[in-house]
């Protein structure tokens, strides 16, 4: 849902409206890309549940085809530790690189937890940020 293009085919329902403000057009503000990914992302990282004190998480779609897993971990020593895993979908599959290696091709379960997340994050922004 973040590539541009696809951004154009919805509409942003949770905007402030200028005649709730005084004004005449629908909407306050435009967002930007980095809003509406922010946004996006700000309801990714929930489709793994309640992110645990000390984590912070973010899961999204940053253009179309390539996802982004970012988690990033506090102990209790006060060491942070983060990995960013990247996947493409390719016609010839799923890829993912963790942190900065090499792409490794999906499989197996692997690849349908990715695939129930990206249907389960689409299915989300859709419904929750964008009509």
């Amino acid at each position: 849902m973040s590539g541009e293009k696809q951004l154009k085919k919805f509409k942003l329902f949770h905007h402030p409206k200028k005649r709730e403000m005084g004004g005449s057009s629908r909407y306050s503000t435009k967002l930007s890309r980095d809003d509406l990914i922010n946004a996006e992302s700000n309801l990714g990282r929930t489709l793994f549940g309640p992110v645990p004190t000390g984590h912070q998480r973010e899961f999204f779609e940053l253009k179309r085809n390539v996802w982004l897993w970012h988690e990033s971990v506090m102990s209790p020593l006060g060491v942070q530790t983060e990995m960013t895993i990247r996947y493409e979908v390719r016609p010839a599959g799923v890829y993912k690189r963790v942190n900065q290696g090499g792409y490794e091709k999906l499989y197996g379960q692997e690849l349908e937890n990715f695939r129930r997340a990206a249907k389960g994050y689409l299915n989300l922004v859709k419904t929750k940020l964008y009509y």
